[in-house]
């Protein structure tokens, strides 16, 4: 909409509410950061910046079946592509963690690439329930009672 910015929009609120609720203990990249699935935005922005340090975390599925290195796309193969997966660059295995977790302090963990992270991590809200909703998230301790979904745990 004209003459409303990016930060003003409801979504954007939201989101900064949300993670100020973040208690950034880690445990959700820790448990589901093998599984982390960019989208083909989030592929083109990586490549169109040369951000080979992020793709080389992750291997594409071509529409021939074959797989590559997501470092060795062109802005122009992304259309093509049918999956991406996280994988260890050296061993081409599933990762345990997230490999862009870091920790910060002793029981704090951050992102180091939150300004580049994938569509799927920016709008994850574990206290959401359904789709996304993790009983695990220490953050749910402070949502107590906020929530209807708080007391099903």
């Amino acid at each position: 909409m004209a003459g409303i910015s990016d930060q003003d929009s409801p979504g954007e609120e939201e989101h900064e509410r949300q993670e100020e609720s973040c208690s950034q203990c880690g445990l959700c990249c820790k448990v589901f950061g093998d599984r982390i699935y960019p989208t083909h935005e989030n592929l083109y922005t990586w490549i169109s910046s040369g951000r080979k340090e992020i793709l080389r975390h992750f291997s594409a599925c071509r529409a021939d079946g074959k797989w590559t290195r997501c470092t060795e796309l062109t802005p122009d193969e992304i259309g093509g592509i049918r999956a991406i997966e996280m994988r260890d660059p050296e061993t081409g295995e599933y990762p345990p963690v997230c490999p862009f977790l870091r920790r910060v302090g002793k029981a704090r963990y951050t992102c180091s690439i939150h300004a580049e992270k994938p569509d799927m991590c920016r709008s994850y809200m574990p206290w959401v329930f359904g789709e996304t909703y993790f009983p695990r998230c220490r953050a749910l301790e402070k949502k107590e009672g906020e929530s209807q979904w708080s007391r099903i745990r």
